[in-house]
């Protein structure tokens, strides 16, 4: 379906109700949370700034510490063609943020005795049985060799098990051909029948030997739902977004909740935005993607990596549950030992730079950039990110929706935008 302009009336009311039943954590004043709110108008003085130059439509930017929120604006517009400014509970294309959440889907399941990290994928998933690799030889030619080992369920969740994405060069064209979908465009086959598809397929490495970031966290996704015997959606609303009170959160809105979704952009040829209309396919090598593709289409796959949409009050919420040790207003989503596992880094250098099970772990030098060790965070295709800085007991989102990013630089400053706004 197509997104209609809404009257001026219809608009008030559903931000009205919006706000009304917004969740998100208890409020604060920054100052009363360690955080100086003169500080803290160097980013509104950034994102303004990128809104008059045509970078950006809009954004919402939420900062919690404490377990308070201290920090909720709304800058430029959701739909800037319909005239529809941003509203602190406007829902966003949340793509790669789906992953920490699908990751503690999964250790959920594992919290509960179903299987263990070095588990073979194939126990659970028989497609994945004896999976080859794909090796490209010096002479260009590519053949298939049997891998060393079976992808283990760690593998899915540290990103190693030689699954890509379609933009690899290697296997995007092999993706393409049958169809392989990347959670990011409307697809007409169900999870079970698009990973079994996929399982076929070979591997671009042997698992456990190197970083491929790609559609693991989709596998995991279909995972959940052979483990559970419910659908990937519905044991995500019924055993973290419900207990956790994300309300607006979903693979696929209820068309009443549709009105509060952001317009998606990408730039014209002028380097200025330009939005993203119904049935407009955008390509990033053998990487399809749509800004329809929460509404339209038969809605039947749920992509573990990509494919929920959300709003900053509602992503806080899991984030603090995280900060929390697994735990959020008296609702046990996962337990201490078990987050502690999570935030551990589980791969390095060489084969990657510091990642965890569904977050990447700062493990830098302080000197290098302002943060801390042990924070962790990871971003979204839309141009959406997070951080999570244990230290400092802090919560860092920045929501917008534009694709390609073009030379917008929010994103790259907008942790040391929200640290250095620290006052205590």
């Amino acid at each position: 379906m197509k997104i209609k302009i809404l009257t001026f009336s219809y608009f008030i009311l559903i931000t009205v109700s919006s706000n009304l039943f917004a969740q998100g954590l208890p409020t604060a004043a920054p100052e009363s949370v360690g955080l100086s709110e003169q500080r803290l108008e160097r980013i509104d003085n950034l994102i303004e700034k990128e809104i008059s130059d045509s970078k950006i439509a809009g954004a919402v930017v939420l900062i919690a510490r404490k377990g308070k929120t201290a920090y909720l604006k709304s800058f430029g517009y959701q739909d800037k063609e319909a005239e529809i400014k941003m509203d602190n509970n406007t829902m966003f294309r949340i793509a790669s943020m789906t992953k920490p959440i699908t990751s503690v889907a999964v250790m959920m399941l594992y919290e509960e005795g179903h299987f263990m990290l070095m588990d073979n994928v194939s126990a659970f998933i028989p497609e994945f049985k004896n999976p080859m690799v794909q090796v490209v030889g010096s002479n260009g030619q590519d053949s298939l060799v049997p891998a060393k080992r079976e992808i283990r369920i760690r593998d899915l969740l540290t990103h190693t098990s030689g699954i890509p994405y379609q933009w690899n060069d290697v296997s995007g064209p092999r993706y393409k051909d049958v169809f392989i979908s990347g959670g990011l465009a409307e697809f007409d086959r169900t999870t079970s029948e698009n990973i079994k598809k996929l399982a076929q397929l070979p591997l671009v490495n042997h698992p456990g030997e190197k970083f491929t970031y790609g559609l693991s966290i989709d596998v995991l996704g279909y995972l959940v739902e052979v483990v559970s015997g419910i659908s990937f959606d519905k044991f995500l609303q019924e055993r973290i977004f419900k207990p956790l009170k994300m309300n607006d959160t979903y693979f696929y809105p209820p068309e009443e909740k549709l009105p509060k979704l952001a317009a998606a952009y990408t730039l014209n040829g002028d380097n200025k935005i330009e939005r993203i209309n119904d049935g407009r396919v955008l390509t990033s090598g053998a990487f399809e993607y749509t800004a329809s593709y929460p509404y339209g289409g038969p809605k039947t796959y749920f992509s573990g990596g990509a494919g929920l949409v959300s709003t900053a009050n509602d992503y806080v919420r899991f984030c603090q549950m995280i900060l929390n040790n697994g735990e959020l207003d008296g609702e046990r989503i996962l337990s201490r030992k078990t987050v502690e596992l999570m935030s551990a880094v589980h791969i390095g250098p060489p084969r990657y730079k510091h990642f965890g099970l569904g977050f990447y772990i700062n493990m830098r030098d302080i000197v290098r950039e302002v943060g801390s060790r042990g924070t962790l965070s990871w971003s979204g295709f839309w141009y959406t990110t997070f951080f999570i800085d244990p230290t400092e007991e802090l919560i860092g989102i920045y929501m917008s929706q534009l694709r390609p990013v073009g030379n917008s630089k929010i994103k790259k400053r907008f942790k040391t935008l929200v640290l250095q706004s620290i006052d205590d």
